[in-house]
């Protein structure tokens, strides 16, 4: 089969950075079902892997984690899924990714694809609506129809979590949606997804919440930078208020939360596909998100589709997510 791959750690802007290559078909067993992928979304994580984990002296790493694709194969204890089946999924960090024709899943973190997006719109969504869904009602643990009278600020609102989380938590709670944009089209970007006010993250958090209406909001998710926006966050949260936060590019001074008694809440959905007990909940999630799309209550956010699943075409896919100003997802479709 064909892959992408790397062998050392260099710069997007290198051309050998990814590589194409062939590998062996790998067989299914046990739970993994066996995906002919068909399309693949690049994220933040896909760049920190290829810029900082160095595979071993004569070991090939095969990045990506978003795919769309169909079922080739079934291992013998898979009972979710058939041959034929299109499903979508994000896969898990400690194995070979899905920049492959082929690539092995676990079936307890893969859900049906839906039936109203073609490959490359689906591939843009697994990613991000696990983490922002996992965020939002597994770790704030805001209820479903709930959060009424309560604001949730979202700092980050136009990258791929950041869409996901203004859909599902405009959808399917009653909180008061706030998120951050700092250009013309982050703005019409996020009030299109369903935003109910818009602030800049590059302004004074307190002044900018103070001119909403919002001085201490009871939740706040941190998507972006959450070195530089904490204590700003720290300061505006409620009390007994709850931060979310889903990467660290720093140390976090938590001790001003204790006199609010407020609670950091952080979301790291690769952390299931390791195996804990609950690892379904990605399959029966992403299984709830692909009927809300064929219902018309969620959308892709996908905007892009970069070119081919090869090393050029990812690369320049990765060289667009490290630049830190992409609107929602972009996609790669077919080998």
């Amino acid at each position: 089969m064909k892959i992408v791959g790397f062998r050392e750690l260099k710069p997007a802007t290198d051309p050998n950075a990814l590589l194409d290559l062939e590998a062996p078909d790998p067989v299914a067993t046990g739970h993994d079902i066996l995906v002919r992928v068909k399309a693949v979304s690049v994220n933040p994580v896909d760049t920190k892997v290829r810029s900082r984990a160095q595979p071993a002296e004569g070991e090939v790493r095969i990045l990506g984690y978003d795919a769309a694709g169909v079922v080739e194969a079934v291992g013998e204890a898979v009972t979710l899924f058939s041959p034929g089946d299109e499903v979508f999924y994000a896969g898990a960090i400690h194995r070979p990714g899905s920049n492959a024709e082929l690539h092995l899943v676990d079936e307890r973190i893969v859900g049906k694809k839906p039936k109203t997006l073609d490959f490359a719109q689906a591939a843009a969504m697994p990613l991000t609506f696990i983490t922002a869904w996992e965020l939002l009602f597994h770790r704030l643990g805001v209820a479903r129809d709930g959060g009424e009278g309560q604001s949730l600020v979202i700092i980050g609102g136009a990258g791929g979590v950041g869409s996901a989380l203004i859909q599902l938590a405009r959808k399917l709670t009653r909180l008061n949606v706030v998120a951050s944009a700092s250009r013309d089209e982050t703005r019409q970007w996020v009030e299109g997804l369903g935003a109910h006010q818009v602030f800049d993250h590059g302004k004074p958090l307190a002044d900018e919440l103070k001119r909403l209406g919002l001085e201490e909001p009871a939740y706040i998710a941190v998507l972006t930078h959450s070195a530089q926006h904490f204590p700003q966050v720290s300061e505006a949260i409620a009390l007994q208020g709850k931060i979310g936060i889903i990467e660290a590019d720093g140390d976090l001074n938590i001790r001003p939360l204790q006199a609010k008694a407020a609670s950091i809440h952080w979301e790291y959905m690769f952390a299931r596909p390791q195996g804990t007990p609950d690892m379904i909940e990605q399959h029966n999630l992403l299984t709830e998100v692909s009927d809300l799309v064929d219902q018309g209550v969620l959308r892709t956010t996908l905007t892009q589709v970069v070119g081919k699943i090869r090393a050029a075409d990812l690369l320049e896919a990765h060289r667009i997510v490290e630049s830190a100003r992409t609107i929602g997802k972009v996609a790669l479709e077919g080998f």
